[in-house]
């Protein structure tokens, strides 16, 4: 049985991004290669990725994972017993923080307000972030590493929840100034990188605990968008028509959402295949293309319009995830559609 990279990469939790980048560097090279130029994993490929992930969690630097396996006494079962001890270590942990979640559970229910000591040893037993990215990506991840971003959340956070609380509505220019803000922070802590904000975001979404202890809301996070919106709503409309305006606000409220989630899957594609004529290149060109016209409309000059927009205004660029080499890469696929 051979695996496609897209396939490896959704079985074994990693992107395929990264499994390009293992290959780049003769740490895992596929086996074999598909018709179509797909990179083709079978059973031993697998067995090593399964080293390789274990010693990077060992703390293991990627460039001397492969000095280590190329060694003629390198032990799979040592290996694995080795994981076996970290996972016993880390089931011990996980008792732990359980433990010390039901006490704070407790506390709060009880009208209690617990102790920072008790905040801060939760804290401390949270490893969130370990499933979502490596040791190198949280040390140069500025949400993670910096030590002055959770202040700099904690004030944001508690200036759009006063808005909130005093039924502000998302139109109010302070809100909307907030949301810009928020979307600022938001970039410069991923790093300014598009892959990092979308992980985050994931993150965020997928960890219940971890959004509770953020701060942050699927209200407030809605509330915020909201505000974005209008906002970037505003600087369409010094470049468009009235009714293209009303037709853009009504797609970020009935299909907005379906934006993420169809970047995310192109970027996928991307890396699996950078062929724009591979029929899944071009199938994902199509659904892109009924979306942005879902978006702007069909009016005569609405794409140079919108264009323009995004050309001079900054404000409309910060935190978008459609980059130019993703345009590029749909304009070519729809072309060859």
């Amino acid at each position: 049985m051979m695996l496609k990279v897209g396939e490896l990469a959704r079985r074994s939790g990693l992107t395929v991004r990264t499994l390009h980048h293992y290959d780049s560097i003769g740490l895992l090279k596929p086996s074999g290669r598909s018709d179509a130029g797909y990179r083709l994993y079978n059973r031993n490929d697998v067995a090593r990725l399964h080293q390789v992930q274990a010693l990077r969690r060992f703390g293991m630097a990627l460039a001397d994972i492969g000095h280590f396996l190329a060694q003629p006494g390198a032990s799979l079962p040592d290996l694995i017993a080795r994981q076996i001890d970290a996972l016993d270590q880390q089931i011990a942990e996980a008792a732990k923080l359980r433990e010390q979640l039901t006490v704070l559970r407790g506390q709060l229910l009880a009208g209690e307000e617990p102790e920072l000591a008790t905040w801060l040893t939760t804290l401390e037993q949270m490893t969130v972030y370990d499933k979502y990215f490596t040791k190198e990506e949280l040390a140069q991840l500025p949400i993670y590493s910096d030590p002055a971003a959770p202040e700099e959340w904690a004030k944001l956070i508690e200036a759009v929840g006063q808005k909130m609380s005093a039924g502000v509505p998302p139109s109010d220019p302070e809100v909307q100034e907030l949301a810009q803000k928020w979307m600022a922070t938001f970039s410069r802590q991923a790093g300014h990188s598009v892959d990092m904000m979308r992980r985050l975001d994931h993150m965020w979404s997928s960890e219940e605990e971890y959004r509770k202890l953020s701060g942050i809301s699927v209200e407030m996070r809605d509330y915020v968008a909201a505000a974005g919106g209008l906002s970037k709503l505003a600087i369409y409309a010094k470049y468009m028509l009235p009714e293209e305006v009303e037709t853009m606000h009504r797609h970020f409220r009935t299909r907005g959402q379906e934006w993420p989630g169809l970047i995310c899957e192109i970027r996928d594609q991307m890396a699996a295949n950078p062929s724009p004529a591979a029929p899944e290149a071009r199938a994902l060109a199509q659904r892109w293309y009924e979306l942005f016209t879902d978006m702007v409309g069909n009016a005569p000059g609405v794409r140079e319009r919108f264009r323009r927009a995004l050309e001079n205004e900054p404000a409309l660029n910060a935190g978008r995830m459609m980059t130019d080499d993703l345009l590029d890469f749909l304009r070519q696929a729809h072309a060859a559609a």
